[in-house]
């Protein structure tokens, strides 16, 4: 059963053996240059369990689609390629750079997927990382109930699903500053990102945002209210990708202080009026 009141959580069952996968680089972005790395995470890299929950996870996908708005894309080998690519792409990103910039391993991290969606990229990310612990954040009760069906009939232990918008639970004492890491994918533009992710980082955790190939501009209009959210832009880590420009770009943001209480604000204020508000030109994924 899916809840909505505080604190309410929905787990689900067994999960899979992580196998390393190649790292990526992540470069430092202020005040170095940024340092373009061809390494690609493939599909291949799984280990045969792990790549059955997958095709298990696309099947299920497209069979819903045919029910509800879940993705524009409609066939199997273009979900591989745009939606599972590009989830497991920001693997290296985000254990790179726990590594060096929180001093911990990576093996047990508490993972959050804000805008969880179809469950892209969380859902691929705990297929792929079982010793994570991964909760799916999402406002939109119908998607809630497919991810709940999609995480039991792929078998997996280490998701929980909550719904709420990221405004509510980034104040909410259960989810704030909990987590190791915060996750998004094609959710909203920097500025307003942060606002729904960083209350929920614990101080020493990572922000990281899965963006499109070019995203310096949206970057640098981000950095003021990243600075008052509590943290830092870090690394800017380019990864290949099955898209139009064959790129995707990690953006890994440190929280070094707490986030101010104000923060998030209201339901619709941080997309209504952008912390640090200045115009921009947006870098989603495509």
């Amino acid at each position: 059963m899916l809840l909505g009141s505080r604190c309410a959580l929905v787990p689900v069952s067994l999960g899979t053996f992580f196998k390393h996968l190649p790292r990526s680089k992540p470069t430092p972005i202020f005040p170095s240059k940024t340092l373009t790395t061809t390494a690609t995470i493939h599909f291949d890299a799984l280990d045969s369990r792990q790549k059955h929950q997958i095709h298990l996870y696309v099947d299920t996908l497209l069979d819903w689609n045919q029910r509800m708005n879940l993705t524009a894309v409609r066939e199997a080998g273009e979900v591989m390629e745009r939606h599972i690519d590009d989830s497991l792409a920001i693997i290296p990103p985000i254990t790179d750079s726990y590594l060096s910039n929180c001093g911990a391993s990576f093996g047990n991290l508490s993972l959050i997927d804000v805008g969880s969606g179809a469950g892209l990229p969380g859902l691929v990310l705990a297929i792929a990382c079982p010793d994570w612990k991964v909760t799916l954040m999402e406002s939109m009760s119908k998607r809630c109930v497919f991810l709940e069906h999609a995480v039991n009939h792929v078998g997996l232990s280490n998701v929980e699903i909550v719904r709420g918008r990221a405004e509510n639970l980034g104040q909410d004492v259960c989810f704030r500053e909990k987590y190791d890491v915060a996750v998004a994918r094609a959710v909203a533009e920097m500025r307003i990102l942060a606002e729904y992710c960083l209350p929920l980082v614990r101080v020493g955790g990572l922000f990281v945002a899965a963006k499109g190939h070019d995203p310096q501009m949206e970057v640098k209009n981000a950095e003021k209210a990243i600075q008052i959210l509590g943290a830092s832009i870090r690394q800017l880590c380019p990864v290949e990708s099955h898209s139009p420009y064959g790129q995707r770009t990690a953006i890994v943001c440190l929280k070094t202080s707490p986030t101010p209480k104000k923060y998030p604000r209201d339901p619709g204020t941080p997309s209504d009026e952008p912390c640090a508000c200045s115009s921009l030109t947006v870098s989603g994924v495509d």
